[in-house]
């Protein structure tokens, strides 16, 4: 079943001073199955990070629609946005954007507090996730009192205990060491294993290599994508590479 359908987006910023227009996104139409892992791929500039923040809800296109799960997310008024973020959307960061006056375990609460949700109903939630993150032990420690990938760990379950229809992850794993961020990426395919949609946008070609499919922005346009289907992880990060090498070189894709 088709989650989200991105159709013919494009942004066009006017600088502050002296009013000229810059085309961030151009004509950018792709879909995104319930179920699937996507990961998005381009250099600095290419358009992608405008593109995750038209589809976090945190900006509005200039032309073009975004349509979660039949509701087209350009047209919800700026006073239902956010409610609209909060149920239908799970968010994983770089830099973690824990609390750190908040306890682990009340930081992974902040959707189901902002929703209104009862302790009880809350903690019932936790648990399974903790445990299946490994991050049970640390409820009640403060996140400067442990390691980089425990705090992504808490962050990925933050994202999770809302039961999102889709996760957008942002470098996910940009501030962790390598033996994290291959603990982080397993337990995203195990999350996505068990139905959750991801779609993470990233730099690393160890990270974009776990995915099933892989966009590549350039230009503000959809330059090419990649099918993992059977491939391994090995096959797949030669297939990224090989791409991007096209990307910074002007190949044509489909050469």
């Amino acid at each position: 079943m088709t989650l989200l359908q991105v159709q013919h987006l494009g942004k066009v910023y006017t600088t502050r001073f002296g009013g000229n227009q810059v085309e961030a996104l151009s004509d950018v139409s792709f879909s995104v199955d319930s179920g699937d892992y996507i990961a998005i791929m381009g250099e600095s500039g290419s358009g992608k990070t405008t593109l995750l923040n038209i589809l976090a809800a945190l900006d509005k296109p200039t032309r073009g629609n975004v349509i979660l799960n039949r509701k087209n997310m350009v047209h919800i008024p700026e006073n239902e946005i956010s409610a609209f973020r909060r149920n239908h959307l799970g968010f994983v960061f770089q830099d973690f954007n824990l609390l750190d006056t908040f306890s682990i375990q009340d930081n992974i609460f902040v959707p189901l507090v902002l929703a209104g949700k009862k302790h009880k109903e809350m903690e019932q939630k936790l648990m399974p996730i903790a445990k299946k993150l490994g991050i049970e032990n640390i409820l009640a420690k403060f996140p400067y009192e442990i390691s980089g990938g425990q705090k992504q760990r808490a962050a990925v379950a933050r994202a999770l205990i809302a039961n999102p229809e889709l996760i957008l992850a942002d470098e996910p794993t940009g501030a962790l060491d390598s033996k994290s961020s291959d603990d982080l990426l397993e337990q995203f395919e195990q999350i996505n294993a068990e139905g959750q949609t991801i779609l993470m946008v990233t730099h690393s070609i160890r990270a974009a290599s776990h995915a099933k499919r892989v966009l590549f922005i350039k230009d503000g346009n959809v330059f090419h994508e990649l099918y993992k289907g059977e491939t391994s992880n090995e096959e797949m990060f030669q297939k990224i590479s090989h791409t991007l090498t096209m990307l910074a070189t002007g190949e044509d894709s489909n050469a």
